[in-house]
């Protein structure tokens, strides 16, 4: 797998953007543990708290076509810098908020925009354009370990600082780690194309996004990331809830998600080696249905603190890895030229369904006293989307040697 990037020039651009995704995902993916906190500090409910980050989950969406549309223009360097300097001030800012459109300001607007535009389309297609086709399936398996390494460091850092130091003091501490991220930006978008962007269509982006959204097969593989969208959303933002309704500690909750992250990182990996070999589709349809079978085996189970560290190990290895075998599709539909629009506006499917995985989580906890209801429906959605990826229109995989 690692063959293909062992090149210097493509090694230094592959771990670039893996680092910028690390520290912008790992922001992004720790904000459940500062739902309790915010809570008791501000006394808005937990179901104002869920529609902040539902909002902050639809906007890090609807960000990725545009930003990706703007990179793939101007160049990714400005948006990423913008992006980068955006999630540090709402970062910062939320501390501040005490109602809940202050909330949705910080977190559901300005976070979730600097997050967005430092994120997987931006990242993704400009690594896309500067590397060799044969790299490109093992790069994006190792962008994506990127950001789930962020989510393993983030959570268990902050929810210590968050014991010791307050959430208010947590919170302007991940504000100031999300400017580290600022010098991996000239390493990445710096580099030369390795090659003339090519794409399947013609006439322009507006001409690509019109067939794109003509093409089954691409809504197809839209249908499948809502679902991914809906279930790692409802996750992120809700089990530090689950945990304490079981009668856990929080640390329960902090370590779950950084297994979550640690898990991926192999998942990752493994799904980038896996879309040089396999069909994209059939490694989805499989991932899918490994959640629906796993969230069935954690509701017969006793909720102790190692069912939990076993569930998120399981749901860790799917979680984002995702993203590599779905940006693979899109890009034998229709090439790289237009990959960070194109795979953008799959981002934004993935988080129209994140919107409502975090908000229906609030509203079912807010009128049953429990999460019951939104663990059957993940269930269900999973095994949709495991099916509906299988009817996908894709090309064969090429063995590496022949396409180098």
């Amino acid at each position: 797998m690692f063959r293909t990037l062992s090149r210097p020039e493509v090694l230094v651009t592959t771990l670039a953007a893996a680092g910028i995704l690390m520290v912008t995902m790992g922001a992004r993916q720790s904000l459940g543990l500062f739902v309790a906190p915010l809570n008791t500090h501000t006394g808005l409910g937990i179901a104002s708290i869920s529609l902040a980050m539902a909002v902050g989950q639809f906007t890090w969406g609807a960000i990725q076509p545009v930003a990706g549309a703007v990179a793939d223009r101007y160049g990714a360097r400005a948006v990423l810098i913008g992006g980068l300097l955006v999630l540090c001030l709402g970062t910062a800012l939320t501390p501040f908020m005490d109602s809940g459109l202050g909330l949705i300001f910080s977190i559901g607007l300005l976070s979730a925009m600097g997050a967005g535009a430092g994120s997987f389309s931006v990242l993704i297609g400009a690594a896309a354009q500067r590397l060799p086709v044969e790299a490109r399936g093992a790069a994006s398996g190792v962008i994506n370990a990127g950001g789930s390494f962020g989510q393993f460091v983030f959570a268990p850092i902050l929810q210590r600082l968050i014991q010791s130091v307050g959430w208010m003091g947590a919170l302007w501490a991940m504000a100031i780690a999300t400017l580290a991220a600022l010098p991996l930006v000239g390493r990445l978008a710096g580099a030369p194309p390795a090659h003339a962007p090519t794409a399947a269509t013609g006439g322009g982006l507006g001409q690509a996004v019109k067939e794109a959204m003509g093409d089954r097969s691409y809504l197809l593989l839209h249908a499948g990331f809502f679902t991914c969208g809906f279930h790692i959303a409802f996750l992120v933002t809700h089990l530090p809830g689950e945990v304490n309704l079981c009668g856990l500690p929080p640390s329960v909750a902090s370590w779950s998600l950084a297994i979550i992250g640690l898990a991926n990182i192999f998942g990752s990996l493994y799904a980038g080696s896996c879309v040089a070999r396999y069909r994209s589709k059939y490694i989805l349809a499989a991932m899918y249905a490994s959640r629906a079978l796993l969230i069935i085996w954690y509701l017969m189970m006793p909720r102790t603190e190692w069912t939990y560290y076993l569930f998120a190990a399981g749901l860790g290895f799917t979680w984002l890895a995702t993203v590599p075998p779905t940006a693979a599709i899109v890009g034998k539909l229709f090439g790289v030229r237009y990959l960070g629009t194109l795979f953008g506006l799959t981002l934004l499917s993935h988080q129209i369904g994140g919107f409502l995985g975090a908000y229906l989580g609030g509203l079912t906890l807010t009128r049953f006293g429990d999460y019951g209801w939104m663990w059957y429906a993940d269930i269900a959605l999973a095994a949709a989307a495991a099916l509906v990826n299988l009817p996908i229109r894709e090309k064969p995989v090429q063995p590496v040697a022949q396409l180098a």
